[in-house]
């Protein structure tokens, strides 16, 4: 950094320690860890909601307050999905795999701790990112192409083969039907309408958080109903202790965080990642490359969440570049920001980096300052949040059920987001009660569309030649690489093909099994009403299809056919290996093992017919008055929970979803029955 750059950042310092300008960066800090910790409002909603406020502010000012807020979203990300398995955003689910097993043992605190720490370095990194590289970066970026970002999405694919663990065939199917997901709703080339079913909600394609809070969340709370006990036994560190555990475990993995800070910031800087995939991205390389993840890895590594968060918070600085560089949004969140830069007269490009290098400096900090405040925010209260962990299910369950409800409807403000959310629930639970690895599924949603539109640009703007360019070339072979690493490693573990070939015997089934048969019913449907499509639209649909009918067909041989002389049998799933035991995949475990499956699917039947009932009030009376109604009735009739709590959780739950959504929010309640019938009731909130 030159001596007019060193400067223009000490400059930037002095302006934003003003105390009026710390005063709302910090208003900012706290707006975004509690919408952070709110599942489904997520960092876009937040800054579209101060957006208007900043207007009558100085540049400054009103960056440290957007900033303030965007910054730190993902460092409150980790207290719903560590103590519940609940992603605040999407780019907080891979912090679920390691952090609820955690919580799960009682030590949430180390695991909040080693989140808002590693949140914290990484987003100074990114900062610092940020304020050297802007220069630096702009010729790369300009480099960047649809053949590159096709590459780039492809290697992020190749990170199934580690979060598939022990179940690579598996782990492929998730994926390949994962994209398929993707493709749901009008094709960008031709406008053909594919899988939409005639329904109007999926001509847009399925919203990701819908489907994001499906298949992480709704598992989670049904195996906590179905156990009926709390999240842990006991806190087994206490506060103080694991707050500073999970410090001194950030600090002795720095080369960790630096490198996964690189990758979140790296990857943030190019326009088209989004954020839901460089957690998954981090954590696959951390589950790569650190010593001993193979084991550990999804069953309470700290080491996933450290990885996981380092990558999420340095992703800020990240999505700056392109936005302040070439007026690019790196994000959803930036297209805001750059409303932002036009309503104060700034225009994104060479002058913020000359004229307006001061304003540029002053987001440096603000987004460092930001993450410093926030993790300390969080650090102070990481104790008592940590106790929610032993709290009755009765009293977590129906609370956060309910703002899951909520949140998924923010997912495109439609009824069809609730029948998602059910729909991918049931998939979700199936697939961890039956030890298929969930990340695939939501890792190849999140890459699908970004596949298929880069290819199509490629093809037709290159014919083939695009293969050949040096970075393509280069990341192609990378995810290469990563795709041959599970069938290389069983042939060593297994001394070669010749032993593996000799354990396949005659084939065992199980009810389990029946799983596949879902699969390829969905798969033949899916293929056979692609089949009049015109060919640009169902080109990449048929050559997905394609192989994930391999993959699912070869994953059942496989595992029918070495079932052989194999022990540990699960009750659904039959005999598998001691080494799948071990490490069957990179996903948390039923926590419902040690139950009947009698009683595991007659539990399961009524938190289904919960979720039912919730919708059907939700139907009838609104949504609003349906959390009352639901957290009452649950609180009593599963374990008799005392009228003053019942009461009182009621009342409040219901308190705190009006001011935030129907007040602050202004989000449009679905249409009632009661509503329609009762036109004079429409002014009520949710009818």
């Amino acid at each position: 950094m030159d001596g007019s750059l060193l400067d223009a950042a000490l400059q930037a310092l002095a302006i934003m320690v003003e105390p009026q300008r710390l005063l709302v960066l910090a208003a900012g800090v706290v707006l975004g860890l509690i919408v952070g910790i709110i599942p489904g409002i997520g960092g876009l909603a937040g800054t579209a909601l101060i957006l208007p406020f900043t207007f009558a502010m100085d540049p400054a000012t009103a960056f440290a307050f957007l900033l303030g807020l965007g910054s730190v979203v993902a460092t409150g990300d980790p207290i719903p999905a560590i103590l519940f398995g609940v992603p605040g955003t999407a780019g907080s689910a891979a912090t679920v795999i390691d952090g609820l097993p955690m919580a799960k043992r009682g030590e949430a605190g180390r695991a909040l701790a080693a989140a808002y720490v590693a949140s914290l370095l990484g987003g100074v990194f990114g900062a610092v990112l940020l304020g050297v590289s802007i220069p630096l970066l702009r010729p790369l970026i300009l480099l960047m192409g649809s053949p590159e970002l096709f590459a780039l999405a492809m290697f992020g694919i190749s990170m199934v083969a580690v979060l598939s663990g022990n179940a690579p065939l598996r782990g492929l199917t998730a994926a390949s039907f994962g994209i398929m997901f993707a493709m749901v709703g009008s094709d960008p080339q031709t406008g053909t309408l594919r899988w939409t079913m005639d329904f109007v909600y999926l001509y847009d394609g399925l919203p990701l958080l819908p489907v994001v809070l499906g298949i992480f969340a709704l598992p989670e709370l049904a195996d906590l109903a179905i156990g009926r006990a709390s999240i842990a036994k006991e806190v087994k560190i206490n506060a103080l202790s694991g707050m500073w555990l999970g410090t001194k475990d950030v600090f002795r993995h720095w080369w960790l965080v630096l490198r996964c800070s690189w990758i979140g910031s790296g990857l943030g800087a190019i326009p088209g990642i989004g954020s839901a995939i460089i957690d998954w991205v981090a954590y696959g390389h951390a589950a790569r490359t650190e010593k001993g993840a193979r084991e550990t890895f999804g069953k309470g590594d700290v080491r996933g969440v450290i990885a996981s968060e380092s990558a999420n918070n340095a992703r800020e600085g990240g999505v700056l570049v392109p936005t302040i560089a070439f007026g690019v949004p790196g994000s959803a969140g930036m297209a805001l920001l750059l409303s932002a830069f036009i309503a104060h007269g700034l225009i994104p490009g060479p002058e913020m980096l000359t004229k307006n290098i001061n304003i540029t400096y002053s987001m440096v900090w603000s987004i460092a300052m930001a993450n410093i405040l926030g993790a300390g925010l969080c650090f102070a209260f990481s104790g008592q949040l940590a106790r929610i962990a032993v709290l009755r299910y009765t009293i977590i369950l129906p609370v956060v059920l309910s703002v899951i409800y909520v949140g998924a409807f923010t997912g495109s403000r439609s009824w069809g987001d609730f029948l998602l959310l059910l729909a991918f629930g049931v998939i979700g639970w199936t697939m961890k009660q039956l030890k298929w690895p969930r990340p695939p599924l939501i890792l190849g949603f999140v890459l699908g569309l970004i596949i298929e539109q880069n290819l199509f640009v490629s093809v037709t703007r290159f014919g083939m030649d695009w293969i050949t360019r040096p970075i393509v070339m280069v990341v192609l072979v990378m995810a290469l690489i990563g795709f041959s690493q599970p069938l290389l490693r069983e042939l060593r573990s297994q001394g070669g093909l010749r032993n593996i070939v000799s354990q396949f015997g005659r084939p065992q089934f199980f009810p389990g099994d029946l799983f596949y048969l879902a699969v390829f019913g969905l798969l033949g449907a899916m293929l056979i009403a692609s089949i009049d499509w015109p060919r640009g639209a169902k080109m990449v649909p048929a050559l997905i299809g394609t192989g994930t009918l391999i993959f699912s067909v070869l994953s059942l041989v496989n595992l029918s056919c070495r079932r052989s002389g194999m022990h540990g049998k699960t009750a659904l799933d039959g005999p598998i290996a001691p080494d799948v035991q071990q490490s069957r995949h990179m996903d948390i475990s039923a926590g419902t093992d040690h139950l009947p499956t009698r009683t595991v699917l007659r539990r399961a039947a009524a938190f289904l017919g919960w979720m039912l009932g919730f919708l059907a009030s939700t139907a009838l009376i609104g949504l609003l008055p349906t959390v009352p109604l639901f957290v009452m009735l649950y609180m009593r009739l599963e374990r008799r929970e005392t009228w003053s709590l019942v009461v009182s959780m009621a009342a409040g739950l219901t308190l705190f979803m009006y001011v935030v959504f129907d007040q602050f929010l202004a989000l449009p309640w679905p249409q009632t029955v009661l509503g329609k019938l009762l036109p004079a009731m429409r002014f009520i909130p949710s009818v």
